[in-house]
C-alpha cells in the first residue's frame, strides 16, 4: 500500500538506463575531438611540451583513448540481456572486440599513467586503474572459456564500471575544480574518485547475482 508503484520504478529504470548509455556514446566518441581541433586543451593543457612531443608517449595516449573509447561505446551492449538471447553470435563478437580494446587500452593507461599530472598521487590512481581495469576483463575471459557464465558476469560488471571512469571522471574533474578552485589539486583527488565509487557500485550489483 505504502510501496511505490511498479510503473515509477520501471521509469525509474528506464530512464537511468537511457542516461548511462547516453554518457557511455557520448564520452565513448569524445576522442574524435583530438583528430577535429588542435589537441592543446582539456586534460591536455597542463602537459609539457616536451612531452607532448614525446613518441612513445602519444603512442601511449592515442592508444588509450582510441580503444578506450571504443570499449566505453560498445561495452554497454553486453548488458542487454534481449541482445543476449536473440543474438549471441553478436554479444561474443562485442565481447572479442571489447576485450581487444581494453587490453590495449589498459596497457596504455598504466604506461601514461606514470606521467600523469599533479605527481605520484595521481600516477598511483590511474596506474591502479589500469591494473584493475586490464585484471578484471582477463578474469571474465577466463571465467567464461570455462563456462563460469555467473562469474564472468560479475567480472564483466567490474570491467566495464573501470571502464565508466572516463564517464565519472569528466563528470568530478569540473565540480572539484569549481570546489578547489585549482585544476592540480581537483585532478590528484579526481584520480582515484573517478573509479573507485564505480567499483564500489559494481559491488552492489554483483551481490545480488545468484
Amino acid at each position: 500500500m505504502f510501496g511505490k508503484p511498479a510503473s515509477y520504478t520501471i521509469m525509474i529504470k528506464k530512464t537511468s538506463w537511457i542516461l548511462f548509455v547516453t554518457m557511455a556514446i557520448v564520452i565513448g566518441l569524445y576522442p574524435g575531438i583530438y583528430f577535429l581541433i588542435p589537441r592543446e586543451f582539456g586534460l591536455l593543457s597542463s602537459k609539457k611540451t616536451e612531452l607532448l612531443n614525446n613518441i612513445f608517449w602519444n603512442i601511449g595516449f592515442y592508444t588509450h583513448i582510441i580503444l578506450g573509447g571504443l570499449a566505453l561505446l560498445i561495452g554497454w551492449i553486453q548488458f542487454n540481456s534481449k541482445m543476449r538471447t536473440r543474438n549471441i553470435l553478436l554479444h561474443r563478437q562485442v565481447g572479442k572486440l571489447y576485450l581487444i580494446a581494453v587490453f590495449l587500452s589498459s596497457i596504455a593507461g598504466i604506461y601514461i599513467g606514470f606521467y600523469a599530472t599533479g605527481g605520484i598521487v595521481s600516477s598511483l590512481g590511474f596506474i591502479s586503474l589500469g591494473i584493475i581495469w586490464f585484471y578484471t576483463t582477463l578474469m571474465a575471459y577466463l571465467h567464461i572459456r570455462n563456462k563460469r557464465i555467473e562469474q564472468h558476469q560479475k567480472m564483466m560488471i567490474y570491467s566495464y564500471a573501470a571502464c565508466f571512469a572516463a564517464v565519472t571522471l569528466r563528470i568530478w574533474l569540473p565540480i572539484l575544480i569549481m570546489i578547489f578552485g585549482d585544476f592540480n589539486k581537483a585532478y590528484v583527488i579526481v584520480a582515484w574518485l573517478c573509479w573507485v565509487p564505480n567499483l564500489l557500485v559494481a559491488k552492489l550489483i554483483t551481490s545480488r547475482i545468484v
